[in-house]
């Protein structure tokens, strides 16, 4: 059975603070902890999720919904009491994130906007996604249905992740394939995410470039190397993501 490392027992105040401390500590936009009230909606709809969680887990109904509803209204942030989210997480900028209701998230992972933990089914039980811990979600990242990321994953930008991610990967697309594996301690550069539907276009322009030129010429001894170096480069982009 699947390990799943979420919050240790320490008291829902507890939990509240480091909440506070996390984004003091790590956020290099934070220059007076005055901005904590007014500009991170993120924060403040995981200070309502976590009481509302504490009052739905002593069954308590109602309630939980109704402050998860409110802080809905004031941070344009979705998180269902029921959810499970660990410690030190980040929602940054908040507006548009959904997490639904059987989403387990673990600690350590950062949120970007507009990010949906979404499930595809209406059945009941688990239908929401696990983020392990150290993950990173890419601003309107679709993760959907009972998947998981594994730990300190990345997901690009508007990516759409249908299936499990492996531990220490990255994944990007529509739908999402991953790019690269291995544990990258850098932050997480969107910039420099490769462009696949890019590459591929270009790899069809230059090998529709190399048969025109071999029609016209009628000389195909020329030809043989920059065929073989496309096929290559063919190959790698296969392998990447597969």
């Amino acid at each position: 059975m699947q390990e799943i490392r979420v919050v240790d027992k320490i008291s829902l105040w507890e939990t509240i603070k480091e909440d506070f401390r996390n984004v003091k500590n790590n956020d290099p936009a934070l220059h007076s902890s005055i901005e904590l009230f007014i500009n991170y909606p993120g924060l403040w709809a995981l200070f309502w999720y976590r009481i509302a969680n504490a009052l739905h887990l002593r069954r308590i109904p109602i309630l939980p919904r109704f402050l998860t509803g409110i802080s809905r209204l004031i941070t344009v942030v979705d998180i269902h009491p029921a959810a499970t989210i660990g410690r030190r997480v980040f929602i940054d900028h908040g507006a548009g994130v959904v997490i639904g209701e059987t989403a387990v998230i673990e600690d350590d992972v950062l949120i970007y906007q507009q990010v949906t933990l979404g499930g595809v089914s209406l059945e009941k039980g688990k239908r929401h996604p696990t983020i392990q811990s150290g993950s990173v979600l890419g601003a309107g990242a679709k993760i959907l249905g009972n998947i998981t990321i594994g730990h300190n994953a990345k997901i690009g930008a508007n990516s759409v992740v249908v299936k499990d991610v492996p531990d220490n990967s990255t994944a990007i697309g529509v739908p999402a394939k991953v790019i690269a594996k291995g544990f990258d301690k850098s932050p997480f550069s969107h910039n420099k995410l490769p462009d696949i539907d890019k590459e591929i276009f270009q790899y069809l322009l230059k090998r529709m470039a190399v048969l025109e030129h071999a029609l016209e010429s009628g000389d195909n001894s020329a030809i043989h190397k920059e065929d073989d170096e496309l096929e290559e480069l063919y190959e790698k982009f296969i392998a990447t993501i597969g």
